[in-house]
């Protein structure tokens, strides 16, 4: 799916580009400084994804649990602010990936409509499993905990590490 929604953001960006714009150049500059955006996103993406799923994997399994599994629910450190702080790093993905491919269209449309669709997707799909997996458990902590957590506080210890 990631794949889609880089080449085909990439494709439909390009595609939008040159029907708005009538070109598909923005101007070096641009490019340039979109380039360094991207990447700089893509290593705050990497460092949340890194720190959440390695804290995930260290609370979240006992015993001889498959890779990538969990059978523990997690209701501390990153998951006592918000209930998918691995998500909300990973949904900046869209915005990095139209930065990197220097589309005004893509950073502009494409990647809210991908926002959007990733966000539908965990409340379908991650939400509904969780549910499944941890029953009442789960249902007490979703009414305790925000699904997630756009303070600046919350952004730091994701980026940074919980003992930061």
């Amino acid at each position: 799916m990631w794949l889609l929604f880089i080449f085909g953001g990439a494709a439909l960006g390009y595609y939008l580009d040159k029907r708005l714009f009538g070109r598909l150049y923005v101007g070096t500059w641009c490019h340039l400084i979109c380039l360094a955006g991207g990447v700089a996103l893509m290593q705050i993406i990497r460092r949340i994804a890194r720190n959440t799923g390695r804290y995930l994997h260290d609370h979240g399994r006992r015993g001889q649990v498959p890779r990538l599994e969990t059978n523990r629910l997690v209701t501390d450190g990153y998951y006592a602010l918000m209930r998918h702080p691995m998500h909300q790093g990973l949904m900046l993905a869209p915005w990095a990936f139209g930065l990197l491919a220097g589309s005004p269209s893509f950073v502009l449309i494409v990647a809210p409509l991908e926002w959007l669709i990733i966000y539908v997707l965990i409340l379908t799909f991650e939400e509904k499993e969780a549910r499944r997996k941890f029953g009442q458990a789960y249902e007490h902590y979703a009414r305790l905990t925000p699904r997630f957590c756009w303070s600046r506080n919350c952004w730091k210890k994701l980026i940074r590490g919980w003992d930061a």
